[in-house]
């Protein structure tokens, strides 16, 4: 039987575009995909591995039509190796929103 969530915020699954802009120092211009959001974070699939504990930038298009960004900072809290299909591997990172605007595309 699988325990209860117990997590503080809610998720919300959500498949949306993220463009990972910077991990500490270095800038990765790498296009990823959200899996679920929540107020203080959010999990995304990305072939760029990272380092837990390190800085992350980032933005997340909202699916407002108008080009809208979340633009984030915080930090990597987690990460794991996952394979696909087509045998190449990626990541999923679960990373907090510390630091947040909107930016009008």
């Amino acid at each position: 039987m699988p325990l209860p969530d117990q997590r503080k915020h809610k998720r919300f699954d959500m498949r949306l575009a993220i463009e990972l802009i910077r991990a500490g120092r270095q800038e990765l211009g790498t296009a990823a995909e959200t899996r679920n959001l929540s107020s203080r974070g959010v999990l995304f699939t990305s072939p760029a591995e990272m380092n837990v504990g390190e800085s992350i930038e980032f933005a997340i298009k909202l699916p407002t039509g108008g080009g809208t960004l979340l633009r984030c900072i915080g930090k990597v809290v987690r990460q794991e190796k996952k394979a696909v299909r087509d045998e190449s591997d990626f990541f999923h990172i679960a990373a907090t929103m510390e630091r947040y605007e909107f930016v009008r595309g």
